[in-house]
């Protein structure tokens, strides 16, 4: 057993966690560079949680901007075992209207101006992501959701488009016609693949705010109706937070699905071969296995 800290990446309209006891934001130093804000840090129910705003407090950072490998080193590096990842999203169904969620569990990833692994030359490792978010700490956000009274959705795709511009009518037809899609946004990716990396759990609440451009009576994603419903949606959002520490508790068994050893295996250079700056870096990420 170890003992359980959440870490909560708040997407856009989440800026907060309240009820926190003990709460102060931290400066935390990552070899990676600087996280997107200090982390807000504190007890709820007993249970250690961190609080990291994606975008910055006031939306500083544009989704490509997010310093995601920052991010994710900050969080293990303070002791977080299990990341919820909050965030805005597009719907491409019907029946996943805007103020619903969504757990998330698959993912296709379009972006392409981000570094997406803590690994790379000197250094190579690959980890599964065929089934790229926790079972155990989704069926914990599902369970919260429906006792904070949301009306959510277990499982859809998510896909990351790399923004900030929004879809075109084309797009959103081809990602909902052809690809098959249930949301869209564009944050989670690499985020999902870097707390692989860092054998962290990590479960993703998509909070949908539109219905993208692909709906023939909605028509465009107007800003303004975004803007709106996530100010409901961040209210939804804070209540599924507060109910997750009773529900995963303080003590935490091994993951039964392996994210916490998803390094096991995967690291491929030879000991002597290694990189050692690289290897310093990754001192929080993979040191289990370094």
């Amino acid at each position: 057993m170890t003992d359980t800290m959440i870490g909560v990446i708040g997407g856009s309209g989440l800026y907060e966690i309240d009820g926190l006891e003990g709460a102060s934001w931290i400066e935390v130093e990552s070899p990676w560079g600087d996280p997107s804000d200090s982390i807000l840090t504190g007890r709820l129910d007993g249970v250690p949680m961190a609080f990291l705003p994606r975008h910055g407090r006031g939306h500083v950072h544009s989704p490509s901007t997010v310093p995601y490998c920052a991010n994710i080193d900050a969080l293990k590096r303070i002791g977080v075992t299990d990341v919820i990842s909050v965030s805005a999203c597009g719907s491409f169904r019907e029946d996943m209207a805007p103020g619903d969620f969504v757990i998330v569990d698959q993912f296709i990833d379009r972006t392409f101006a981000r570094e997406k692994s803590f690994f790379g030359t000197g250094l190579v490792a690959h980890v599964s992501l065929a089934h790229p978010t926790c079972e155990r700490l989704s069926a914990a956000c599902e369970a919260s959701a429906r006792d904070a009274g949301i009306t959510v959705h277990r499982g859809g795709t998510y896909l990351c488009m790399e923004g900030p511009q929004f879809s075109s009518v084309a797009e959103s037809k081809l990602y909902r016609d052809v690809w098959n899609c249930d949301v869209i946004g564009m944050t989670n990716m690499p985020e999902a693949k870097l707390a692989r990396e860092a054998e962290l759990c990590y479960a993703s609440v998509a909070m949908i705010t539109d219905y993208d451009s692909w709906h023939p009576e909605h028509g465009a994603v107007d800003i303004n109706e975004i803007i709106r419903t996530l100010s409901g949606n961040a209210d939804k959002g804070r209540e599924l937070v507060q109910r997750l520490p009773a529900l995963l508790g303080k003590d935490r068994a091994p993951c039964p699905h392996g994210c916490d050893r998803a390094l096991e295996f995967a690291i491929m250079t030879a000991p002597e071969k290694r990189d050692v700056d690289l290897v310093a870096r990754l001192d929080a990420v993979a040191g289990r296995v370094l």
